[in-house]
Parts: C-alpha cells; sequence; structure tokens
C-alpha cells in the first residue's frame, strides 16, 4: 500500500492510478451510453420504427450482467492493468462498427457487443483497492465511482453538439465513431502509465479460475440462491426482444435462448461446484475464511441502489415533462441534475465510510434512500418546480452515496476475490435496473418511485445480517506464505 497523502491534485503513485483509472471509466460509460443522445438522429438517418429504438436500448444493457461476472473473474486472474487495457481496445470496435452500420440488423448487433464495456467499473475497484488503504479506500471508491459514472452525462451533453460540429446526415457518425477512437488511444496510455500494485506489493490471485470461491457449504448454497435473479433478469431480457415484446427474435429463437439460459446456469452450477468441492471434504482454516453473507448484503443495496439510479435517469426527463408541462430539451436540464449530484455524492458515501464505519453509514444512507423515494413519489403538478427538483437532488443524494458505500465495503471482503465480488455486485445493479424498469411499465410513476422505497427497506433490514469489517483479512501467496492485510 502506497503512504503519501492523498491529495486530489497530485498525479504520481497512487494518485496517478486513480486519476487514471477514474477517466478510463468515464470513457467505458462514454462508450456505452453514445446512442442515447443521438437515437433521435440515427432514427431519421437510418428510417428505424420506435420499436427498434427499444430494442437498441435493451440490447445496449442485456450483456453487461454476464459481462460483469467474466470480467471480475478475468481482473483477478490477470490484473487489471493488462484488463482494462484490453477492454478499451477490444470494445472500440462495436462501437466502429455501431458509427458505420447502415442497417438495423448491423446497429442491433454493434449495440449488443458495445454492452462489454459496462463492465469496465468492476477493474477499477481492484486496482484501486491495491493501492489505498483501509482508512481512504472509501472515498478513493467513491471518487473512482462518481466520476467515472460521469461519463454517461457527459455523453449526453456532449454527442448532439459533436454531431452538429460534425455537420451533415453523418455527424452523428463521426460523434460516434471519435468514442471509439478515445477508447482505443485510451487503452494504451492506461496499460504503460499504471501498475497493478505499488512497487513491492503482492498481488494475490484465486486459488481456482472458473467460479467464486467460498469458504463453507451453506455459503455455497446463498452463492447457487445469489445467481438466480441474474439469470430471470436475462430470460426477461429475452423476453422483452420475443414477439412479446418488440419482436426483434422469432419465438423459435427465444425458446432456444431460454434452453441456452437453463443449460449455462447448469454449467456454472457445475464449474461452481468444481471450484468449491473442497468445502464439501475439507474444512476451510479459520484465517481463510471470508462470510459469503457480506457480498449478498452488498448485492441487494446495489440492485436497490444503481439499479434505481439507472432506471430513474431513463425516465426522470419524461417524468418532469408530463408533471410540470416541460418541453423535453429542458426537461432533460432538469433531470440531469440527478446524475449531476454523481460527482460529490458518492466520493462523499465513501468518504463517510472511511470515518463512520461501513455498516453505520450503509444504515442511514438506506434510510435516507426509502424515504427520499417515497417523497418523490408524492410530486405532483401542484409542486413547485424548484422544490421538486430539490427534493429529487437530495434522494439523489442517498442513492448515489450509498452506491459509493457499497464499495468501500466489497474490496474489504477478500482482496485476491475483490474482481469478481466487484463483478456480482455491479451485475445486481443492472439487474435492479431491468427489474424496475419493468415495474415502471406496468404501473403509474408514483407507484414505480414506492416500489423502488419499498427495495431500499428491505435493503435496510438486510444491513442487520452485515458485519462491520474490522481487523485483518489473510492472503496466502503461491509459496504458501499468509499475508494479513488490515481492513480498517
Amino acid at each position: 500500500m502506497s503512504s503519501e497523502k492523498f491529495n486530489l491534485l497530485s498525479f504520481s503513485g497512487k494518485m496517478k492510478t486513480l486519476h487514471l483509472s477514474w477517466i478510463a471509466f468515464f470513457i467505458t460509460f462514454v462508450v456505452w451510453f453514445n446512442a442515447a443522445p443521438l437515437l433521435s438522429v440515427i432514427a431519421d438517418s437510418l428510417g428505424l420504427t420506435k420499436s427498434q429504438i427499444k430494442t437498441l436500448l435493451i440490447l445496449n444493457v442485456a450483456l453487461t450482467i454476464p459481462a460483469r461476472i467474466i470480467i471480475g473473474m478475468v481482473t483477478d486472474k490477470y490484473g487489471p492493468r493488462l484488463t482494462y487495457s484490453v477492454l478499451l481496445g477490444v470494445c472500440s470496435i462495436p462501437c466502429f462498427m455501431f458509427a458505420v452500420a447502415n442497417s438495423f440488423e448491423q446497429l442491433a448487433l454493434a449495440r449488443f457487443l458495445i454492452g462489454f464495456i459496462g463492465a469496465g467499473f468492476v477493474i477499477g475497484i481492484r486496482i484501486v483497492s491495491e493501492w489505498f488503504p483501509a482508512k481512504e479506500l472509501g472515498t478513493a471508491e467513491g471518487i473512482y465511482g462518481g466520476w467515472g459514472n460521469f461519463g454517461s452525462a457527459a455523453a449526453a451533453f456532449t454527442l448532439p453538439g459533436l454531431a452538429i460540429f460534425f455537420g451533415g446526415e453523418d455527424g452523428w457518425r463521426y460523434a460516434i465513431g471519435l468514442t471509439g477512437l478515445i477508447s482505443l488511444i485510451f487503452a494504451f496510455v492506461y496499460y504503460f502509465n499504471v501498475t497493478d500494485t505499488p512497487k513491492g506489493s503482492t498481488y494475490f490471485k484465486p486459488k481456482k479460475a472458473g467460479g467464486l470461491e467460498v469458504t463453507s457449504k451453506g455459503d455455497f448454497a446463498l452463492l447457487m440462491f445469489m445467481k438466480l435473479p441474474m439469470y430471470a433478469t436475462l430470460a426477461l431480457l429475452a423476453w422483452k426482444l420475443s414477439p412479446a415484446g418488440v419482436s426483434m427474435l422469432a419465438e423459435q429463437t427465444t425458446q432456444l435462448i431460454y434452453a441456452g439460459l437453463v443449460l449455462i446456469l447448469l454449467v456454472d452450477i457445475y464449474q461452481t461446484y468444481q471450484v468449491n468441492k473442497d468445502i464439501f471434504v475439507n474444512e476451510v482454516p479459520e484465517f481463510e475464511r471470508y462470510p459469503f453473507k457480506q457480498v449478498a448484503v452488498l448485492n441487494v443495496l446495489y440492485f436497490t441502489t444503481f439499479g434505481s439510479e439507472l432506471a430513474v435517469v431513463s425516465m426522470l426527463p419524461l417524468f418532469f415533462a408530463e408533471t410540470f408541462g416541460l418541453g423535453m430539451a429542458q426537461a432533460g436540464m432538469v433531470a440531469s441534475s440527478y446524475a449531476f449530484m454523481n460527482l460529490m455524492s458518492r466520493p462523499g458515501g465513501g468518504w463517510l465510510s472511511d470515518k463512520f464505519g461501513r455498516k453505520n453509514t450503509l444504515l442511514i444512507l438506506t434510510a435516507g434512500l426509502a424515504v427520499g423515494y417515497f417523497a418523490v413519489g408524492q410530486i405532483d403538478g401542484s409542486w413547485a418546480l424548484p422544490l421538486a427538483v430539490v427534493v429529487v437532488m437530495a434522494c439523489s443524494f442517498f442513492v448515489q452515496g450509498g452506491e459509493g458505500a457499497v464499495f468501500a465495503a466489497v474490496p474489504l471482503i477478500k482482496r485476491r476475490l475483490t474482481g469478481q465480488i466487484a463483478g456480482m455486485t455491479g451485475a445486481y445493479g443492472n439487474v435492479g435496473a431491468v427489474f424496475f424498469l419493468t415495474v415502471y411499465s406496468m404501473v403509474s410513476t408514483s407507484v414505480f418511485f414506492y416500489v423502488i422505497a419499498i427495495s431500499a427497506v428491505i435493503g435496510f433490514i438486510t444491513l442487520f445480517f452485515m458485519t462491520e469489517p474490522k481487523g485483518h483479512m489473510a492472503e496466502v501467496n503461491e509459496k504458501g506464505e499468509v499475508t494479513l492485510i488490515s481492513v480498517n
């Protein structure tokens, strides 16, 4: 661990790693959300229907859930430096594919593949945890997550202007292509300017590849249970693309996807068993154990926090437009206040965790989140617009602060598995987004906000099963030597 002072203005040592990592994350989110602010222009250019536009939006998130699990495993095995560099470079290819596409089918394939870059977030969680001590980790992870996550808002603000700047009917192509070029260039910048750990530190890798390690039979059962919502969400996305949804897939194709998901689930269960089969024969030494319930609780909390953020950002402009009679451009600017809070809310949640403890901070922020969404559900046309904006921004502080607090705790569970744990927790954020947006399509807006508030109450209850990280976690290197890493 680097012992230098925490100075955001510095660009050396651990601060250099932090800054380059949040910039990498920022770029992944710019690329991931580069089509959303340009969809109306793309639709006019290529004659897309509303159904096709909805399909592109669904495809944009479809691959991200399994991608975060896969990238978590790859990060733990090969290191974040190589993984982030390869992801940025490889994912520039579907970005270029989207920029030159001339048909809906080409757009759809490219958009589906671009969803993989949404897993980039997971990589930075591991590298930041390698460089910062526990007492600074929440703040550092919050800055990484909050400033990087702002990439989606930056794309919304800049890409329409860039498309106009490039001009003509194909201006959007150059704007999209430019984001891919930036991603490709930064892949090399990242690779040649960071290291996985500070000089002299050991990078601990999982003992076995192919699945998340757990340390007891009960934890294995809980891990299997926690996998089910992710597969259910992928099945739901397949249904949305079927004739019952937007009719992109034929009924027979949809059935094949369902059968494939069942097969993948069975293979996943078998592979996870292979990684963990020793726990059914031998007891894991006490110093090497970690409670998987910690991961399960953080999964539930991220389902509500990041899941609700993705869902609310998608519908908030329309909500303001319909509730207060605003034009879409005006409503979009007002709604952007929710995303802007990321710059300080997520680091704030991490900082509070460093100062007052992970569990206490999460309890307070989750309670505030529940109250906040209940208050937002009360907003109607009788409210003054400035008051409504203040309430929404206050709610967003608890949402994004909660995200920061979740990932202040993730790296303190088991160092060598941080990528995989972050991948699973991050995937639950996408599961939450799909769930809440599905609810939104079926109920009134106020009920939608109440459902999120109820999920926050459930998250609050699960927090009582969480144990405050303290003491040390033990890791064993390839020589069998034990290292103790402080978690407070």
